[in-house]
This record gives C-alpha cells, sequence and structure tokens, in this order.
C-alpha cells in the first residue's frame, strides 16, 4: 500500500480510538465522583495524609485518562507516517 493509503487508514484508526476513549471518560465521571464522595474528598481537615493522596490520585484519574487516548491517537498516525 502507498504512503498515502497508510496515512488515511491512520487517521482514520486515530479518530475512532479518540471516539471511543472519549465516549469512555462518560462512563468513568460518576465513578471518579463517587470515588471522590466516599472518600470525604471535599473536608480536607479530616482526612489523613494518605487518604488526600488518594483524593489526588483519583482526581487526577481524568485528565490522565485524556492525556492516554491523545497519546495512543496520536502514536497511531505517526507509525504509519514511520513504515
Amino acid at each position: 500500500m502507498n504512503k498515502k493509503g497508510s496515512l488515511a487508514i491512520g487517521i482514520m484508526t486515530a479518530i475512532f480510538i479518540f471516539i471511543i476513549g472519549m465516549a469512555v471518560i462518560n462512563l468513568l465521571l460518576p465513578e471518579v465522583t463517587t470515588f471522590r464522595t466516599n472518600m470525604n474528598c471535599a473536608d480536607a481537615s479530616a482526612i489523613s495524609d494518605g487518604t488526600k493522596l488518594m483524593c489526588l490520585a483519583g482526581g487526577a484519574a481524568i485528565p490522565y485518562f485524556i492525556l492516554l487516548v491523545f497519546s495512543i491517537s496520536i502514536g497511531g498516525i505517526v507509525s504509519r507516517l514511520m513504515f
């Protein structure tokens, strides 16, 4: 297959992965909200340092997931350019 066709397939695959990834985020948001509510993350003075660390990690899950989806999508395009 030529370079143009390979790049087009890579871009279509990247768009597909991006759309699926963003749809999965809608499934994760209620779970993260429930986690933060159950851990009592809103009241920082009443929880221990370990719980604060868990609240920080739970709150950072969504941005890291978005970064992961972007990385996989861009990696799919770049891998088609290299070979």
